[in-house]
């Protein structure tokens, strides 16, 4: 039960933190794949940097262990990250902002949420069966994480990570790698 309760905690946090970055707002989802606003980029790998340092801490502390990994397959990610992108990319939400959205009580963000949701459900269900093995089969790390592909420590690559980060982050900012929108008129 303390769990159910932590967990729940921590997600009206972080959609109370998604809202307020702005991140609920249709524009600033689809204005990533125009390249126009940085904002979700630079906030999700904020979210990772936080993350990573916080739990690897605890794991060190022995405040906390970590749970048995999933396999890592390549293709499946590449290819699930591809219809996610593309999902996302059409309706402007991801399943994060969706629900947050939701909680702030608008419909707009319910329906293609919960489309998306159910769509991913029933196809990830009726092709299963035929799909997975054979991808399954393709680059398949095994139950790791990159610190142990890489043969580092993990903290070592948390901070090679908040490094990569910030540099991307002064690309972003600094250098130009974010277009200008043009405004219609």
């Amino acid at each position: 039960m303390l769990n159910f309760i932590l967990a729940l905690v921590l997600g009206v946090f972080f959609g109370f933190s998604l809202n307020k970055a702005g991140l609920t707002k249709y524009s600033k989802i689809v204005n990533v794949y125009r390249f126009t606003d940085m904002t979700v980029l630079k906030f999700m790998m904020t979210a990772l940097v936080v993350s990573m340092s916080g739990l690897y801490t605890l794991r060190g502390l022995g405040l906390i262990t970590f749970p048995n990994v999933p396999a890592t397959y390549i293709v499946g990610n590449l290819v699930g990250g591809v219809i996610f992108g593309f999902g996302m990319a059409l309706s402007g939400y991801c399943p994060g902002t969706a629900a947050a959205g939701a909680g702030e009580g608008k419909l707009d963000y319910l329906i293609p949420g919960l489309l998306g949701f159910l769509t991913g459900a029933v196809i990830y269900g009726l092709t299963y069966d035929k799909v997975f093995p054979q991808i399954s089969a393709l680059a398949n790390y095994g139950n790791t994480i990159i610190p142990e592909i890489w043969n580092i420590n993990p903290f070592l690559f948390i901070l090679a990570f908040s490094l990569i980060s910030l540099l991307l982050f002064y690309l972003i900012e600094r250098v130009g790698w974010q277009r200008e929108e043009k405004v219609m008129e």
